[in-house]
């Protein structure tokens, strides 16, 4: 019986190469996300971590645009709570977070996808 392969080799270091690019995403204390290479089905985020339940969130991936989005959605609402945690808006929606943030901010967050794509080799 011949294994179904869910992901190409080519495709894996695309892959690992978008994972390397937002290695800044992992180390952020507050954030429990983990990458994890299941082989042929491809890569799996892992995140919310509790000791009683493990890792209540997952994610599937078999292709690096994909990855790339996620991670990059990822990113940007961390990025978004976190600045708005400093400046004392936690009781406002996440659209309005954004929207409640500097334009000069806004800009700066939007311009780290094209900083995260070259840095993957994504194009966008």
């Amino acid at each position: 019986m011949e294994k179904t392969v869910y992901i190409t080799e080519e495709e894996r270091e695309k892959c690992r190469k978008v994972i390397d690019a937002f290695a800044e995403l992992y180390e952020i204390e507050d954030e429990d996300i983990l990458l994890v290479d299941v082989g042929r089905y491809g890569f799996v985020k892992l995140q919310c971590y509790t000791q009683s339940y493990g890792f209540e969130e997952l994610d599937t991936y078999t292709d690096s645009h994909s990855l790339f989005e996620g991670l990059w959605e990822e990113w940007l609402s961390l990025n978004v709570f976190l600045l708005a945690r400093e400046m004392q808006l936690a009781d406002v929606l996440y659209d309005d977070l954004f929207n409640n943030l500097p334009k000069e901010k806004q800009s700066e967050l939007i311009g780290r996808k094209d900083y995260f794509a070259k840095k993957a080799g994504i194009t966008l």
